[in-house]
């Protein structure tokens, strides 16, 4: 049964990676303007990340330290929102996770649990939001202990690096069988092309995964023909830095 994440949207998805940013006009990843700018070029998913501050605030934000975009190295989890929030003024605000659903009620949000402190907020927070909302993590872990806080309400999800590398071992020795255990209670695959040398995107996976009613989603891809030759492939989505490009590209 597919998950109302997926249902009454256009497809191929876009998901606009960290929101629209734009550098060169003083809007970060992530940030508020970042989410709004993809709102307002019609995307219907935004990816984002999720850590927690050292009040206990989920906020909207990538790296585990400030460093790379405001210029300070203490990580999230010791700064305060206050403190996060005036860093982030002239960078396009920054968003807490309850502001983001609350403010942006259309945009169905792929939300990545980056910190193991944030995972049981997140769940609560998305837990009534649940039709609009996807949990993964790098760390199937962190995804179950959202997903688990968020019960009853059953957002879709994506599965962690392990189970995708035992999905991906599965797919290579033909374990249809083993691939599909895997995939249960999954809604997408959110994958790379490669890791390393390693081929992840393949079509046998993507035929597994249809067959299976799950779809896949590949990361992070900005190069507009490569789009196009994804979606041929029978791609679902595509996680992009270039939202408005990739939606004039794919779906207009």
């Amino acid at each position: 049964m597919t998950h109302p994440y997926l249902l009454g949207a256009t497809h191929p998805r876009v998901l606009a990676h960290r929101g629209l940013a734009a550098p060169q006009d003083g809007v970060a990843e992530n940030s508020f303007a970042a989410i709004a700018a993809a709102h307002a070029a019609g995307a219907e998913y935004v990816e984002s990340d999720c850590h927690v501050t050292s009040d206990g605030h989920v906020v909207l934000f990538h790296d585990d330290t400030l460093a790379r975009v405001t210029g300070d190295p203490r990580a999230v989890a010791d700064i305060t929102l206050r403190e996060l929030a005036q860093q982030m003024e002239e960078l396009g605000g920054i968003a807490t996770l309850g502001q983001a659903l609350d403010m942006f009620p259309d945009i169905r949000f792929n939300l990545d649990v980056k910190a193991e402190a944030a995972a049981e907020q997140v769940g609560r927070l998305v837990a009534g939001h649940a039709g609009r909302v996807l949990l993964t993590s790098f760390s199937d872990d962190h995804r179950r202990r959202a997903l688990t806080a968020a019960s009853p309400a059953l957002p879709a999800t994506s599965p962690g690096a392990r189970t995708l590398t035992r999905l991906v071992v599965a797919v290579a020795l033909g374990s249809r069988p083993w691939a599909r255990r895997l995939m249960r209670g999954v809604d997408a695959l959110q994958i790379p092309e490669r890791q390393g040398r390693i081929r992840v995107l393949t079509p046998r996976l993507i035929r597994w995964a249809h067959n299976a009613g799950v779809e896949v989603h590949v990361w992070t891809v900005n190069d507009i023909s490569r789009m196009r030759e994804l979606v041929e492939m029978g791609v679902d989505g595509i996680v992009t830095d270039r939202a408005d490009a990739a939606l004039e590209a794919l779906t207009r």
